[in-house]
């Protein structure tokens, strides 16, 4: 107890310390002699390989905002963005704009570094499915960007040597039409495993069909303890397997191939028919010169339509610690109006999380974006039980399973431990 009593006093003294640093600090250094303010925006996108055209949208507002020139800090993402903004938001030094997504909002709202924005015009312009990801008790607390698809990427040239036309949209005929393409010399599939994204996200994207066009309410009935993983989701686990089983992929190989590096390359390169990434690829692989689809995981039973599956993306917020408070709001607003946030939308290939929001269309991503409008898709639940420790533990738990130590029901069992985790 007396150790826990000193625990606590030491834990008030760096908050206030904290707090008095955040007092001292937010971001801007006031508004020049004639007047001009400077915004200091920090984000993961708008530089590097993912300019997801932020310095287009930059430009047009500084346009409309003589009066706000916009410093733009572009960092690749985490674990290095969270690295550096973590201690410059605890010293009050961090931006007046922040980019967060659904898990670092919480954690940074919780923290009381993000503003309350939940009086402005755009808030109630969030779509209800979007809207939970941008709210932590009660308040808005950061401007949703998109809704970003993540499903199967299909190189339609080598499709057609192997006699296929069309994307398949149910699991027999995927099956089927992998069948054809190994039968012509073609690899079926590449699904790099290396640090357990794809196997944890291929498992989410076969149960957005197989769970949840059974059960739409699926997530809150579980949280309720009114649902569970074993039997749900053991059919969505299963798929991973089937996959070996029928000679399309070595799941040994795939875990010692990267993701985010050697994955992109290799389908670029024409390597494999098929490939499963989110849709921010879609502008790299563009480059390659094939005509390439993006379409929903076709895990559905045979003449079913897929579920797309969706993740609540990047979000901007307002560093409640900032100086420039107003012009950051205003910076906020302008991406919300559907003239500028569109040339974003375009550039991720992504879907938009505003009632009457302009969603970009694209030849390669019409499959996707018709499950959208059709109502056809599910938000990957990053707010509540597959926040960024449980997705974490749900891909080495896949890996496991898919080397062949640990079981199915064993699987889903730890997958459902780690969910519940608080």
């Amino acid at each position: 107890m007396k150790r826990s009593g000193r625990r606590l006093a030491v834990a008030a003294t760096v908050a206030a310390m904290a707090m008095s640093l955040a007092a001292c600090g937010g971001g801007s250094s006031g508004a020049s002699a004639d007047g001009t303010v400077t915004l200091h925006v920090e984000a993961w996108k708008g530089g590097g390989a993912e300019p997801a055209n932020v310095a287009e949208i930059n430009k047009a507002f500084e346009k409309a905002h003589p009066k706000i020139k916009i410093d733009f800090q572009y960092t690749t993402a985490d674990p290095t963005y969270t690295q550096k903004l973590q201690p410059e938001l605890l010293g009050g030094k961090a931006g007046d704009v922040i980019m967060v997504d659904a898990d670092k909002m919480k954690k940074w709202g919780a923290s009381g570094y993000l503003a309350d924005l939940s009086g402005e015009s755009w808030a109630s312009r969030i779509t209800p499915d979007a809207k939970q990801f941008a709210q932590a008790d009660g308040k808005t607390l950061a401007m949703p960007m998109e809704l970003i698809g993540i499903g199967l990427y299909a190189n339609m040239d080598l499709l057609r040597k192997a006699g296929i036309t069309e994307v398949p949209t149910d699991w027999p005929t995927f099956l089927a039409d992998l069948g054809k393409v190994k039968k012509a010399g073609i690899d079926p599939i590449a699904l790099p495993d290396k640090s357990g994204w794809t196997g944890s996200s291929v498992f989410q994207a076969a149960g957005s069909s197989l769970v949840y066009q059974q059960n739409r309410k699926w997530d809150a009935d579980f949280l309720d303890g009114k649902a569970s993983f074993d039997p749900d989701w053991k059919a969505s686990l299963e798929q991973l397997k089937t996959l070996e089983d029928e000679g399309y992929v070595n799941w040994k190989n795939q875990l010692g191939v990267d993701e985010w590096s050697q994955g992109p390359q290799d389908f670029s390169a024409g390597k494999s028919a098929f490939w499963y990434q989110g849709a921010w690829q879609v502008s790299n692989v563009k480059k390659a010169g094939f005509p390439v689809s993006f379409a929903p995981w076709p895990g559905g039973a045979a003449g079913t339509k897929p579920n797309g599956m969706l993740f609540s993306g990047t979000m901007w917020a307002v560093n409640s610690q900032s100086q420039q408070g107003d012009a950051a709001r205003e910076y906020v607003k302008f991406w919300s109006q559907n003239q500028n946030l569109s040339k974003y939308l375009e550039a991720e290939h992504a879907e938009s999380p505003f009632i009457s929001g302009l969603t970009p269309e694209s030849t390669e991503t019409t499959a996707f974006t018709a499950a959208f409008k059709d109502g056809r898709y599910r938000i990957l639940p990053s707010d509540s039980w597959y926040g960024s420790a449980a997705e974490t533990t749900t891909g080495s738990k896949i890996q496991a399973y898919l080397l062949g130590k640990a079981s199915a029901a064993q699987t889903l069992k730890d997958i459902r431990t780690a969910a519940s985790a608080k």
